[in-house]
């Protein structure tokens, strides 16, 4: 550990004792050289590192003292718990709930605390979908191609579902370097190794396949914030616009449509994913044989 993060623990530990409270003075930079034989930087970053963690304040006149009680939990803070506190926050509430602010209050904790372990919300954000993609359980070895693209599919289709801001926060022209994202691409681009196809089809597949799924699942956040706003379930709604559909169709020639409503169709995701995937599949079947044969 640190020099400066000693002083920092054992001021903190004073103050969680009681040895020193509110309103105390906590040692100066110069009695801190003294007692723990640093030198005076050192002792000037303990000073703004506590004043930083929410422990101390400076009153002019007075100097530095106690803040208040310590901020349970700082001295047990991880990468690993802000992460986890921050996908649970937009797993809930989305995305744009999710601060530091709301991070540090879940795990009671100041807010400058998190600032230790995560940057900023871009490094929280690339950790949280590293982390998301890492529950994704790959076979050991990648079978058939169309197999594996199955696979990589409906993984990433659940993945997306337990987690419904995570296609949102993907990018796909400027993609946030998660090493289990990489994994991922790596997985499938291995399962063409007997076709022969070169590295930029199997990459443009695999971009295809993920664009798809992101695709669908784009709609997974906005739908839970809808039935969050309304009360109402995606079924609910719908039967809440029965009349207004029936008026339309009544005002307008749409005989398409109008059949369609004689017909076993639902706006179903999970279908709609389902669909889409084996016509995807089915499509690349062709493809990927005729650039075997070259």
């Amino acid at each position: 550990m640190h020099p400066y993060r000693r002083i920092v623990e054992d001021v903190r530990r004073r103050i969680e004792t009681g040895e020193l409270q509110p309103g105390d003075r906590v040692p100066s930079a110069r009695q801190i050289t003294s007692e723990w034989g640093v030198a005076i930087a050192t002792a000037t970053k303990a000073h703004a590192t506590m004043r930083e963690e929410g422990l101390t304040v400076a009153r002019p006149g007075v100097g530095t003292v106690v803040a208040g009680p310590a901020p349970r939990g700082d001295h047990e803070l991880t990468r690993e718990r802000i992460v986890a506190a921050a996908i649970a926050i937009a797993d809930a509430e989305g995305m744009a709930e999710l601060t530091m602010r709301r991070i540090a209050s879940r795990l009671g904790v100041s807010t400058m605390a998190l600032y230790r372990h995560v940057p900023g919300k871009e490094e929280l954000t690339l950790a949280m979908i590293d982390t998301a993609i890492g529950e994704f359980a790959l076979p050991a070895h990648p079978p058939h191609w169309r197999a594996s693209l199955e696979i990589c599919a409906r993984l990433e289709w659940a993945g997306f579902k337990r987690h419904p801001w995570l296609a949102a926060s993907m990018s796909l022209t400027r993609p946030q370097m998660a090493p289990n994202a990489m994994r991922l691409s790596e997985w499938v681009m291995a399962a063409f190794e007997s076709t022969g196809l070169n590295q930029p089809d199997r990459m443009y597949i695999q971009v295809l396949l993920f664009s798809f799924v992101r695709g669908v699942a784009s709609a997974l956040e906005p739908e839970a914030e809808a039935v969050r706003d309304s009360g109402l379930t995606n079924d609910q709604w719908m039967q809440a616009q029965t009349s207004t559909i029936a008026a339309l169709l009544a005002a307008e020639r749409m005989p398409q449509f109008q059949r369609l409503l004689t017909s076993p169709f639902d706006l179903d995701l999970d279908m709609l994913f389902d669909f889409g995937l084996a016509r995807l599949l089915d499509g690349l079947v062709p493809f990927v044989a005729q650039r075997t044969r070259r």
